[in-house]
Order: structure tokens, then sequence, then C-alpha cells
């Protein structure tokens, strides 16, 4: 694009927050730094790019700090400006999922069920976040490749299984019931989850899914994203991360922007 008469880029950088977080600026600060850093060493450019930094929220609670830097540093609103000229400050974009109705969430049928349910998840009961859930999932009839559309839901549903603490068999069952006649692509996917909790007894089998689900969830985002970013991915890499704990994956994915090359990945599984 042109910036200011000059060909240039512009880098989003997302941030996803699922609680309000007092050093979200120093840690975005950070993550510029990096993107800043590694252009420098690595591309040899003479001009950085433009980072404009997102936070992407959905907590139970209000947002509650400043959305700026310069918010979080002592007595800068009182400084006079000569003085705020040598300290660092910039804005960052705040989206509060809870703010958005269901016709104000836009884009492709994967993005707009996944943002629906994770505005939901921590605001509504069980029973209001079910409802949500079904309603977003007249959405998968959308995609037009359908396995992709069947590997998606299961990726849904392992997230649902693994958010929503209270869930029960009888919900679990209601859900495969529902899909059913709303997505029956999916069906399969939701009676095998649902005897999970049958077969293995309520406690068990929830905490194994909740801990299984998390993980097979993560492995498969993470998957995605690196094979848009990278391309066809090695398969020791691939089953690498299929094997990796939940701690590897959700650290692999809070870095996944920042990646320049999949080496960078690698590491977390060289012993």
């Amino acid at each position: 694009m042109v910036i200011s008469g000059k060909e240039g880029y512009i880098s989003f950088l997302f941030e996803h927050k699922s609680y309000p977080d007092k050093a979200i600026a120093i840690q975005l600060l950070k993550y510029m730094a990096e993107i800043w850093e590694t252009k420098m060493k690595k591309e040899e450019v003479s001009e950085l790019p433009i980072v404009i930094p997102l936070v992407v929220y959905h907590g139970e609670s209000k947002w509650r700090f400043p959305l700026h830097l310069g918010g979080f540093l002592n007595g800068f609103e009182e400084m006079p400006q000569h003085v705020k000229e040598y300290l660092p400050n910039f804005h960052y974009l705040l989206y509060d999922l809870s703010d958005y109705s269901d016709e104000e969430i836009k884009g492709n049928a994967q993005l707009r069920i996944m943002l629906k349910l994770l505005r939901d998840v921590a605001t509504k009961s069980t029973e209001e976040f079910l409802r949500s859930f079904y309603e977003a999932s007249h959405a998968l009839l959308e995609i037009e490749d359908k396995q992709k559309g069947i590997e998606f839901f299961e990726i849904t549903l392992r997230y649902v299984f693994n958010a929503v603490r209270d869930l029960t068999k009888k919900d679990m069952e209601q859900i495969a019931r529902q899909i059913e006649t709303t997505f029956p692509e999916g069906s399969e996917v939701a009676m095998t989850l649902a005897d999970i909790l049958r077969e293995e007894g309520m406690q068990e089998g929830l905490e194994k899914g909740r801990q299984e689900g998390a993980s097979q969830a993560l492995a498969k985002t993470a998957l995605q994203l690196l094979t848009e970013k990278f391309g066809a991915l090695p398969e020791d890499l691939r089953e690498n991360i299929r094997q990796a704990d939940l701690a590897t994956l959700e650290t692999i994915l809070q870095n996944i922007f920042k990646y320049q090359s999949l080496d960078e990945v690698k590491k977390f599984f060289k012993h």
C-alpha cells in the first residue's frame, strides 16, 4: 500500500485475552520491539514497518485498564508536553466481544462461530451458552468443503466440552441430538464425544475429555495456522505438534504471529 507517498505495508499485532491484564501495554510493546528487531537483523531494512496492536477480549468483567502505554506511567497525563516527548507511548485497539451483537460479528462461518462462542462462554449460563452454540452451528452449512466443516466442528465441540465446566451428560446428549438436525455431517463426532461421558463415568469422562479435547483442539489450530503461514509442514514436525502437551501448544500459539521460520517452532521439540 502507499503510505505518505511511498510503498509500504502495515502489520497488525493481535493479542487475545480472557481476563483483564494490567501488563498488556508492556506485553504489546515487547512484541512490537521483537518484530522490529527481527526486521532489522534478518532483513536489514532501513525503515521499520508500521505495527498496529489490537487486543481481542472476552472476559467476565469489563476491561478496566488504560488503552495507551502512557496511562500506565506515573503522572503521565499531568506531565508537560515537552517531557512527554521523551517517553514511549502508543495506543492499542480493544475489541471487547461482549459489546458485539450477532449482527455486528462479521466474517466467514468459522470466524463468526468462534467469535460468538468466545463472547458468550464467560458471560452466559450453560443453558444460554449452549443455545448460542446451536444458533452459531447453523453457519457450518456455509462451509463448502464438508470435510473441513466436520474438522472445524470437532475443534469447536472440543472447545465447548473443555470450556463449559458444569457440562453434564444430558447436555452432551442434547448437543448430539441438536447437531443431527442442524449439521448432520457432524452428528457422528458429537455422538462419539457423548459416548465418552456414558462409558467412562461422569467425572472421569469430563476430566479426560477436557484434557484431551483442549490438547487436540490446540494442536489442530497450531497445524492449521503454521501451514497457512509456512506452507506444507514436515511430517515429523506435524507429529510432534500432535503429541505435544497443553503447555507447549499454548506457548506455540501465543507466539504464532512472531515466528519467522519453522526453526523457531522446532526448538520446542529438541531434546
